[in-house]
């Protein structure tokens, strides 16, 4: 079972109730009110921390009265991880504030950058997987854990371009972060498949090297197709449509040899009424129970 954790009187981490095993959807504005009006069957919503750094207003007037029925998993996508300056202390102190607030089950952040100096870009960029990048990431998560007092899940990005100067492959960079500081890993299928294709690698053998055993949750999403300049796919991880079927297969697969992990579905664009994103929520479901009766048989 994935284990989230939060510091006890004496400083240490100590394990948390993590999230259940089951699917959630992620929590947009725009059905705040399906959702306390229907009160779904869902396993657990997710946020975008970044959203909800501010003191009061009616974000936070809605995700109290969500937050009172639902487990809770906060998204982070602001603290430039894999930036080569220090991190933002204001920034991680809002974080800190906001996750004593509503205390969620699970917190998670990227392996990117978005900022540098006082720059912040709207992207999540890709780092090369170097020794110094190692021992800076690592550094950086550490501090992050440090200040909140928990365990953080470090995502495995989408990326469309690579570094000729890395020395270690990304699954093994991960698997090394994951040993170094004890962080556990969220494992975006989306992201591991639309990587893949990108630069002509077998989506399963990449997941198959990560280090399975701390993931604590699954992010599932939509990609959009296109070509490169040598007519090549390029998959654009953009989180504006249903996931894709070659997503399911591979989340198939994970799910054999992991057994069931909370799972999310992203969408951040073109969003669909609310019954499109639960039907999704029930397709994943349906492959967790399964995967969890097959373990118990």
């Amino acid at each position: 079972m994935p284990l989230s954790h939060e510091t006890t009187a004496s400083g240490r981490l100590a394990t948390a109730v993590p999230l259940p095993r089951r699917a959630g959807v992620g929590l947009k504005p725009e059905h705040f009110g399906a959702v306390l009006d229907e009160a779904p069957d869902l396993g657990f919503f997710e946020v975008h921390a970044e959203n909800y750094l501010v003191a009061g207003g009616p974000l936070h007037h809605f995700l109290t009265r969500i937050r009172e029925r639902y487990p809770l998993s906060v998204h982070g996508v602001g603290l430039s991880i894999g930036g080569d300056e220090p991190l933002d202390e204001a920034h991680l102190d809002a974080l800190a504030a906001l996750l004593a607030r509503y205390a969620p089950q699970s917190f998670s952040e990227h392996l990117a950058w978005s900022s540098h100096g006082d720059c912040f870009l709207n992207d999540l960029l890709p780092l090369p997987y170097t020794a110094a990048t190692l021992q800076r990431v690592c550094r950086h998560i550490e501090r992050v854990q440090e200040r909140l007092g928990r365990r953080m899940l470090l995502e495995n990005p989408a990326t469309y371009v690579e570094f000729e100067a890395s020395t270690l492959d990304e699954a093994g960079f991960i698997a090394e972060v994951v040993r170094r500081t004890g962080c556990g890993l969220l494992l975006d299928v989306n992201n591991a498949y639309v990587s893949c294709i990108n630069h002509h690698r077998d989506p399963l053998a990449y997941v198959l090297a990560l280090p399975l055993a701390a993931v604590g949750e699954i992010h599932l999403a939509g990609f959009a197709r296109q070509q490169d300049a040598g007519g090549d796919p390029l998959l654009i991880d953009h989180h504006g449509s249903a996931v894709d079927a070659a997503v399911w297969s591979l989340y198939a697969q994970v799910l054999e040899r992991i057994g069931p992990v909370p799972t999310l579905i992203e969408r951040d664009h073109d969003l669909p009424p609310f019954p499109a994103l639960r039907a999704e929520a029930d397709a994943a479901e349906r492959l967790l129970a399964a995967c969890g009766a097959e373990l118990a048989a």
